[in-house]
């Protein structure tokens, strides 16, 4: 489908050779001050033509505010975003219209739907994310405003090089820092030449590589998912794989984890700043799909674009062996501009989770969710100390009384009749 979310809700709209892509949001909170700007910078992040290691198509991508706002707020109804596209060249998909290409979606598009967009990637094109992305930087604008939520994601590898981060970097590490380090966004300058080299090679080899993006969320509260089926960790697994090209997610230490012992890998608790807080993080600050107040991180795999100017042995739909050389612009590398789309769809995730926590916060006696998280202590005398038994009341007595004449009434003629039988 094209629609994500439950409270606040988003679908996509257009494809990558239409005249325009974009995206409804229904839910965004009222009264939340909006402007192009705010939704502008991440689209200009994503945006094709960056650098000579992206896709050459030149597109400005300029977001035009449809609906919902008035005079700089959002008004509570659907928002309406819009990018136009304005540098289509379907001809360049002229000679591939006989062939289903290599690990693209043509073939199972049209196997589920039996027609299929003839020129681009139509619905799976990385074009649709531009409406994620303008919907991503208006819930990334709420959660910033309302909770102080900070959302960071940068390429921590491409091909076989790396660039590492510790969880202690990951407090203090910046969108800023990550877009100095262009044109791959990675973390640290130093790592730039030998990532941006692995792109250049494979581009200069009309091939194309994979990579890894890294994303830090800070400032999310404990209490946010829910149990079982929509676990934190599983909405932002969810949200990740469904970006085209995605190939793999992890969460905290991820697979890495299974290689430690239970004594190593598990995060030991302290009070700190009147707050319990993890020694370590090893859990991606979420527990039990809950987020426990720690920085959220996790991890998302990319895989080489599947364009590439190679010849390619293959067949055509009508199973006819030929040769597939793709022509046209393309990206050698998505995860320059895939950490803007990352970004993005992790604030679709916590404004959703945000705004059903605030649901269940306003319909609970307040007692029940303190404006202060509790010390040790006194969290433990609560679990321990039982309820205090009700007091009786006129009005328990008198339901006392009347559930006693019913069950009279219905026992004493069975009783009677039962005793005739006999």
């Amino acid at each position: 489908m094209s629609t994500f979310g439950t409270y606040f809700r988003v679908s996509t709209f257009g494809e990558s050779h239409c005249a325009a892509v974009g995206v409804v949001i229904d839910g965004c909170p009222p009264r939340l001050p909006l402007d192009v700007g705010d939704i502008q910078t991440q689209l200009s992040r994503r945006r094709p033509g960056q650098s000579a290691l992206t896709t050459q198509r030149k597109e400005e991508d300029l977001v035009t505010i449809l609906s919902g706002t008035e005079r700089g707020l959002t008004l509570g109804t659907p928002i309406a975003l819009m990018v136009a596209n304005k540098d289509q060249k379907p001809g360049d998909y002229s000679s591939f219209s006989p062939f289903p290409r290599p690990s693209h979606a043509d073939w199972s598009y049209l196997a589920k739907y039996g027609v299929k967009a003839s020129s681009g990637g139509g619905r799976s094109s990385a074009r649709e994310t531009v409406g994620r992305v303008a919907a991503g930087a208006v819930a990334e604008h709420w959660l910033r405003l309302r909770f102080g939520v900070e959302i960071v994601a940068w390429v921590s590898s491409v091909g076989i090089e790396m660039d590492y981060v510790s969880e202690e970097e990951m407090g203090s590490i910046t969108r800023a820092q990550v877009d100095t380090n262009t044109p791959v966004r990675c973390a640290h300058g130093p790592a730039v030449e030998r990532l941006a080299a692995q792109i250049s090679t494979a581009k200069a080899d009309r091939d194309s590589i994979g990579g890894v993006v890294t994303c830090v969320v800070r400032g999310v509260p404990a209490g946010w998912g829910e149990p079982v089926f929509d676990k934190l960790e599983a909405l932002l697994a969810h949200a990740m794989l469904s970006i085209p090209a995605t190939k793999g997610f992890e969460v905290g230490s991820g697979f890495a984890g299974t290689r430690m012992r239970g004594s190593v890998h598990n995060d030991l608790f302290e009070q700190r700043d009147g707050q319990l807080h993890t020694t370590t993080n090893r859990s991606g600050g979420i527990q039990g799909g809950i987020s426990n107040g720690e920085p959220l991180y996790f991890s998302v795999a990319f895989k080489p674009p599947a364009t590439i100017g190679q010849p390619q042995a293959t067949c055509t739909y009508n199973g006819e062996a030929g040769t597939l050389e793709a022509h046209g612009r393309h990206d050698p590398c998505v995860v320059p501009r895939a950490v803007p789309i990352v970004e993005a769809m992790a604030a679709l995730v916590l404004a959703d989770v945000a705004l059903a926590q605030l649901a269940r916060e306003a319909a609970a006696p307040q007692a029940l969710f303190p404006t202060q998280q509790p010390t040790p202590a006194a969290a433990t005398a609560a679990v321990l100390t039982p309820p205090a038994p009700p007091k009786p009341t006129a009005n328990t007595r008198k339901t006392f009384v009347h559930n006693l004449l019913a069950a009279l009434l219905f026992i004493v003629p069975m009783a009677l009749a039962m005793s005739k039988k006999s």
